[in-house]
């Protein structure tokens, strides 16, 4: 898999980042296993949070071996500083590292959560001291409301952002395109997740994936490839697959050919056709 810089954080990583998710209940051989296969096919990015299950505890070993070759990011959706510096100290442990190459806001849903975390007391205390002391080397946001994201890289200039760039919600909604817009203007790095997303679970679905909270794309190969170059076509630099390995190691196997075919007419129409059957199925 071919790299490239994310946005201005002088970080070559591959264009598909490993989610923590992949680990979570997972035996521990097996997380070894999957962490393997990411480095030996080119996988230099791994991010993960507490909010994951068990996920920390089965990354931490899994990765130590290859540590100084990666990049790892994580997250807290702690607000208030005193919370989240006891989130990062115990993900430091979990994790069997001393350091993070980006530690980021995780999940600000509302303003009420940009404000919070901005506040006096605020979660941003705990990263920008983190920062300082060379314990975090950039600082990023995770959002699923492109405004609320705003709002926050109003305030501190980030790094990286983590949003759905989804087709889906992209064409279903044209919902994130401000915030597009903004992280290409910045040169922020842009991480898209949902990549393979389609909709909500209906009720009495049969789960293929349990761990995914909406329906992803499996089972079509041209779906998942023309989901995927629609996520690059938007500036995503990476994506970050549904927290499941089937759909980790089929956006691995074709992103380098996304890459080099890129979003055209007939795609984007093919997309169109393949949209939920309404605002209420999309899955944000």
């Amino acid at each position: 898999m071919r790299k490239i810089i994310l946005g201005g954080t002088g970080m070559e990583i591959g264009r598909v980042v490993f989610g923590g998710i992949i680990c979570m209940n997972e035996e521990q051989r097996d997380a070894d296993a999957q962490v393997a296969y990411a480095v030996e096919n080119g996988v230099n990015y791994f991010d993960v949070a507490p909010s994951y299950g068990d996920s920390e505890l089965k990354l931490g070993p899994a990765l130590f071996p290859y540590r100084k070759n990666v990049f790892l990011a994580c997250k807290t959706a702690e607000r208030t500083a005193e919370k989240s510096k006891i989130e990062f100290e115990n993900s430091l442990i979990r994790l069997k590292t001393d350091y993070f190459d980006n530690y980021q806001l995780h999940a600000l849903s509302a303003s009420e959560d940009a404000d919070a975390v901005f506040a006096k007391g605020g979660a941003m205390e705990t990263l920008i001291k983190a920062k300082a002391d060379g314990r975090v080397k950039r600082l990023g946001l995770t959002s699923h409301n492109a405004e609320t994201a705003l709002i926050a890289l109003n305030r501190y200039d980030f790094d990286t952002v983590m949003f759905p760039v989804n087709w889906a919600l992209g064409l279903g909604t044209a919902f994130e395109g401000r915030l597009i817009a903004y992280c290409k203007e910045k040169n922020i790095g842009l991480l898209g997740m949902k990549t393979l997303a389609h909709r909500k679970w209906r009720d009495g679905e049969e789960r293929a994936y349990p761990k995914s909270w909406c329906r992803i794309v499996y089972g079509d190969d041209r779906l998942g490839i023309t989901a995927v170059k629609y996520t690059l076509s938007r500036g995503a630099h990476a994506v970050v697959p549904p927290g499941n390995f089937d759909s980790f190691s089929f956006c691995l196997r074709h992103i380098d050919a996304c890459a080099d075919n890129p979003l055209n007419d007939e795609d984007t129409a093919y997309l169109t056709a393949m949209l939920p059957d309404g605002p209420e199925q999309i899955f944000n």
